[in-house]
């Protein structure tokens, strides 16, 4: 690998930059706004398990400091520290990627938006709603207050009846 002189200077100093970085010149200092809805899941999944950010951090050996640079995006999550996350906080690795703006996703990745996979997110009204339901204190309320329903049958008539209350959902 042939490298550039920028490069040869940082490396000389002590520092060094990946490949890619090299190439393309130095990484913002902006977290990347990814980084940035993946942390608001990992905040949002904490924050409904009534999770302090330190005993998530006890959790996955990592200090709370730690927990709030992923919460910002600040630092990226790794894909093994992603897959812990999914086991302590209890949801699916894809839970962190639900409802990422379509926008984000157009970046020449393995799956364009034309052709999306099926399964369970197609049904889903997403965590990222326009008006951020889920940033609203009565809601975190009310999942917590559904979740200490033991009894799963009593739990699914709870959601019956909310579902009832609302205004029937129009289906193409």
């Amino acid at each position: 690998m042939v490298k550039t002189s920028s490069a040869k200077k940082l490396e000389s100093a002590g520092q060094s930059k990946s490949p890619n970085e090299a190439v393309s010149g130095e990484r913002e200092s902006r977290p990347s706004p990814i980084d940035v809805h993946v942390g608001g899941r990992i905040r949002l999944r904490r924050t409904l398990l009534q999770m302090s950010q330190e005993r998530l951090g006890d959790a996955l050996g990592l200090t709370f400091q730690q927990v709030q640079k992923y919460e910002r995006g600040a630092n990226r999550v790794g894909a093994s520290r992603l897959f812990d996350l999914s086991r302590v906080l209890d949801v699916p690795v894809s839970f962190f990627f639900d409802d990422l703006p379509a926008a984000y996703g157009s970046g020449g990745g393995a799956r364009s938006n034309s052709v999306q996979a099926g399964g369970f997110a197609e049904a889903q009204d997403g965590f990222g709603a326009p008006d951020d339901l889920f940033s609203r204190k009565e809601t975190v309320d009310l999942v917590r207050a559904y979740y200490r329903i033991i009894e799963q049958p009593v739990r699914k008539r709870v959601l019956d009846l909310i579902k009832s209350m609302g205004p029937e959902r129009v289906t193409e």
